[in-house]
């Protein structure tokens, strides 16, 4: 079952059209930043295909959290 989440757009770290560009890249991050906690690696879901990686923490789940939130798709948790 997919798990959809809602981050803000603005708090990516990194945007892909490659899905294992953006899982390399977060892995990359994740090694940098020892510190940093889960790296995930989501989907859009609208439009063409693209990935953007996010800080697990910076989920949002407030339902009222401000309306520049998106929903997104997690293709890898790492």
């Amino acid at each position: 079952m997919d798990e959809v989440v809602l981050f803000n757009p603005g708090d990516s770290i990194g945007n892909f059209h490659d899905y294992h560009e953006a899982v390399q890249t977060a892995q990359i991050y994740q090694e940098r930043h020892d510190n940093s906690g889960h790296v995930l690696v989501v989907k859009n879901e609208h439009g063409e295909p693209s990935f953007d990686i996010f800080l697990a923490e910076q989920q949002l789940t407030n339902s009222t959290e401000p309306s520049t939130k998106k929903r997104y798709t997690v293709s890898k948790k790492l």
